[in-house]
Protein backbone atom coordinates (compact mmCIF):
# COMPACT_ATOMS: atom_id res chain seq x y z
CA UNK A 1 0.00 0.00 0.00
CA UNK A 2 2.79 2.44 0.88
CA UNK A 3 4.33 1.97 -2.56
CA UNK A 4 1.09 3.01 -4.30
CA UNK A 5 0.83 6.14 -2.14
CA UNK A 6 4.46 6.97 -2.86
CA UNK A 7 3.94 6.63 -6.62
CA UNK A 8 0.86 8.88 -6.40
CA UNK A 9 2.93 11.44 -4.54
CA UNK A 10 5.73 11.22 -7.12
CA UNK A 11 3.16 11.53 -9.91
CA UNK A 12 1.79 14.72 -8.35
CA UNK A 13 5.31 16.09 -7.97
CA UNK A 14 6.07 15.24 -11.59
CA UNK A 15 2.91 17.00 -12.81
CA UNK A 16 3.78 20.10 -10.79
CA UNK A 17 7.32 20.06 -12.19
CA UNK A 18 6.02 19.43 -15.72
CA UNK A 19 3.65 22.39 -15.44
CA UNK A 20 6.48 24.66 -14.26
CA UNK A 21 8.66 23.45 -17.14
CA UNK A 22 5.82 23.99 -19.62
CA UNK A 23 5.59 27.69 -18.78
CA UNK A 24 9.18 28.37 -19.79
CA UNK A 25 9.66 25.72 -22.48
CA UNK A 26 6.70 26.45 -24.75
CA UNK A 27 8.86 27.04 -27.82
CA UNK A 28 6.92 24.84 -30.19
CA UNK A 29 8.45 21.49 -29.26
CA UNK A 30 5.03 19.97 -28.76
CA UNK A 31 5.82 16.63 -30.33
CA UNK A 32 6.92 15.31 -26.94
CA UNK A 33 3.53 15.94 -25.33
CA UNK A 34 1.13 13.99 -27.52
CA UNK A 35 0.97 10.99 -25.20
CA UNK A 36 -0.95 10.58 -21.96
CA UNK A 37 1.70 12.43 -19.96
CA UNK A 38 1.05 15.66 -21.84
CA UNK A 39 -2.72 15.59 -21.70
CA UNK A 40 -3.38 14.12 -18.27
CA UNK A 41 -5.84 15.79 -15.94
CA UNK A 42 -4.84 16.41 -12.31
CA UNK A 43 -7.94 14.61 -11.03
CA UNK A 44 -7.24 11.28 -12.74
CA UNK A 45 -5.47 9.55 -9.87
CA UNK A 46 -6.46 6.10 -11.10
CA UNK A 47 -4.50 6.74 -14.29
CA UNK A 48 -1.28 7.35 -12.36
CA UNK A 49 0.42 4.08 -13.16
CA UNK A 50 4.17 3.72 -12.83
CA UNK A 51 4.40 3.45 -16.61
CA UNK A 52 2.65 6.79 -17.04
CA UNK A 53 4.85 8.34 -14.37
CA UNK A 54 8.01 7.16 -16.08
CA UNK A 55 6.53 8.45 -19.35
CA UNK A 56 6.00 11.82 -17.68
CA UNK A 57 9.64 11.98 -16.58
CA UNK A 58 10.76 10.98 -20.07
CA UNK A 59 8.58 13.73 -21.57
CA UNK A 60 9.98 16.28 -19.16
CA UNK A 61 13.50 15.26 -20.06
CA UNK A 62 12.72 15.33 -23.79
CA UNK A 63 11.31 18.84 -23.49
CA UNK A 64 14.65 19.97 -22.04
CA UNK A 65 16.79 17.99 -24.52
CA UNK A 66 18.38 21.04 -26.12
CA UNK A 67 19.49 22.34 -22.72
CA UNK A 68 21.05 19.06 -21.63
CA UNK A 69 24.21 18.85 -23.70
CA UNK A 70 26.95 19.55 -21.15
CA UNK A 71 29.58 17.10 -20.03
CA UNK A 72 28.50 17.69 -16.44
CA UNK A 73 24.98 16.45 -17.21
CA UNK A 74 26.33 13.45 -19.17
CA UNK A 75 28.73 12.42 -16.42
CA UNK A 76 26.29 13.03 -13.56
CA UNK A 77 23.56 11.08 -15.36
CA UNK A 78 25.83 8.09 -15.87
CA UNK A 79 26.89 8.20 -12.22
CA UNK A 80 23.20 8.43 -11.25
CA UNK A 81 22.28 5.44 -13.45
CA UNK A 82 25.10 3.38 -11.92
CA UNK A 83 24.13 4.40 -8.39
CA UNK A 84 20.52 3.35 -8.98
CA UNK A 85 21.54 0.09 -10.71
CA UNK A 86 23.87 -0.84 -7.84
CA UNK A 87 21.67 0.55 -5.07
CA UNK A 88 21.14 -2.90 -3.57
CA UNK A 89 24.88 -3.61 -3.60
CA UNK A 90 24.91 -5.83 -6.68
CA UNK A 91 24.35 -5.58 -10.42
CA UNK A 92 23.52 -8.74 -12.31
CA UNK A 93 24.81 -8.90 -15.91
CA UNK A 94 21.22 -8.81 -17.22
CA UNK A 95 20.49 -5.70 -15.15
CA UNK A 96 23.66 -3.99 -16.39
CA UNK A 97 22.66 -4.75 -19.97
CA UNK A 98 19.08 -3.53 -19.38
CA UNK A 99 20.29 -0.23 -17.94
CA UNK A 100 22.79 0.20 -20.78
CA UNK A 101 19.93 -0.28 -23.25
CA UNK A 102 17.83 2.30 -21.39
CA UNK A 103 20.74 4.73 -21.49
CA UNK A 104 21.53 4.44 -25.20
CA UNK A 105 17.86 4.49 -26.20
CA UNK A 106 17.04 7.54 -24.03
CA UNK A 107 16.14 10.45 -26.30
CA UNK A 108 18.00 13.05 -24.24
CA UNK A 109 21.11 10.95 -23.74
CA UNK A 110 21.33 10.53 -27.50
CA UNK A 111 22.93 13.99 -27.38
CA UNK A 112 26.09 12.02 -26.51
CA UNK A 113 27.95 9.17 -28.24
CA UNK A 114 26.70 5.81 -26.96
CA UNK A 115 30.26 4.57 -26.35
CA UNK A 116 30.96 7.50 -24.00
CA UNK A 117 27.79 6.77 -22.06
CA UNK A 118 28.49 3.04 -21.77
CA UNK A 119 32.09 3.66 -20.71
CA UNK A 120 31.15 6.13 -17.96
CA UNK A 121 28.24 4.02 -16.71
CA UNK A 122 30.34 0.84 -16.57
CA UNK A 123 33.24 2.60 -14.83
CA UNK A 124 30.89 3.70 -12.07
CA UNK A 125 29.25 0.28 -11.80
CA UNK A 126 32.67 -1.41 -11.59
CA UNK A 127 33.78 1.00 -8.83
CA UNK A 128 30.52 0.45 -6.92
CA UNK A 129 30.90 -3.33 -7.13
CA UNK A 130 34.58 -3.25 -6.13
CA UNK A 131 33.99 -1.06 -3.05
CA UNK A 132 30.43 0.15 -2.67
CA UNK A 133 31.06 2.98 -0.19
CA UNK A 134 34.03 4.39 -2.08
CA UNK A 135 32.26 3.98 -5.43
CA UNK A 136 29.17 5.70 -4.04
CA UNK A 137 31.24 8.61 -2.74
CA UNK A 138 32.88 9.00 -6.16
CA UNK A 139 29.54 8.80 -7.98
CA UNK A 140 28.00 11.41 -5.66
CA UNK A 141 30.96 13.75 -6.29
CA UNK A 142 30.35 13.48 -10.03
CA UNK A 143 26.61 13.98 -9.55
CA UNK A 144 27.23 17.08 -7.40
CA UNK A 145 29.00 18.79 -10.32
CA UNK A 146 25.61 19.18 -12.04
CA UNK A 147 24.31 21.30 -9.14
CA UNK A 148 25.58 24.49 -10.81
CA UNK A 149 22.67 24.41 -13.26
CA UNK A 150 19.30 23.69 -11.60
CA UNK A 151 17.69 22.38 -14.81
CA UNK A 152 20.53 19.90 -15.29
CA UNK A 153 20.45 18.89 -11.62
CA UNK A 154 16.74 18.08 -11.82
CA UNK A 155 17.26 16.24 -15.10
CA UNK A 156 19.90 14.06 -13.45
CA UNK A 157 17.39 13.06 -10.76
CA UNK A 158 14.69 12.46 -13.38
CA UNK A 159 17.10 10.25 -15.32
CA UNK A 160 17.65 8.25 -12.15
CA UNK A 161 13.91 8.01 -11.58
CA UNK A 162 13.39 6.71 -15.13
CA UNK A 163 16.04 4.04 -14.62
CA UNK A 164 14.75 3.12 -11.15
CA UNK A 165 11.17 2.74 -12.36
CA UNK A 166 11.89 1.03 -15.66
CA UNK A 167 11.42 -2.44 -14.21
CA UNK A 168 8.04 -1.55 -12.73
CA UNK A 169 9.22 -1.26 -9.13
CA UNK A 170 10.95 1.40 -7.08
CA UNK A 171 12.90 -0.38 -4.37
CA UNK A 172 13.75 1.26 -1.01
CA UNK A 173 17.47 1.08 -1.88
CA UNK A 174 16.78 2.94 -5.16
CA UNK A 175 14.74 5.55 -3.30
CA UNK A 176 17.66 6.03 -0.91
CA UNK A 177 20.08 6.45 -3.82
CA UNK A 178 17.79 9.11 -5.34
CA UNK A 179 17.61 10.92 -1.98
CA UNK A 180 21.41 10.89 -1.68
CA UNK A 181 21.72 12.32 -5.18
CA UNK A 182 19.19 15.04 -4.32
CA UNK A 183 21.28 15.96 -1.29
CA UNK A 184 24.43 16.13 -3.44
CA UNK A 185 22.57 18.38 -5.90
CA UNK A 186 21.01 20.60 -3.21
CA UNK A 187 17.49 19.67 -4.36
CA UNK A 188 14.82 18.72 -1.83
CA UNK A 189 14.11 15.02 -2.29
CA UNK A 190 10.47 15.82 -1.54
CA UNK A 191 10.32 17.54 -4.93
CA UNK A 192 10.46 14.03 -6.40
CA UNK A 193 8.39 12.37 -3.71
CA UNK A 194 11.27 10.38 -2.21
Amino acid sequence: MARVAMWDKIKDQAKTFQQSQGTRGASGSGQGSHGPAGGGRPGSSSGGSKTQLIGMFKSQLASAKNELKSGAYRDASMAMCALVAAADGRVEPAERQRVEELIVSNEVLQNFPADQLRQRFNQHVDRLLANFEQGKAEALQVIAKAAKKPAEARAVVQTGMVVAGADGSFEPSEQYAIREACTALNIPASEFGV
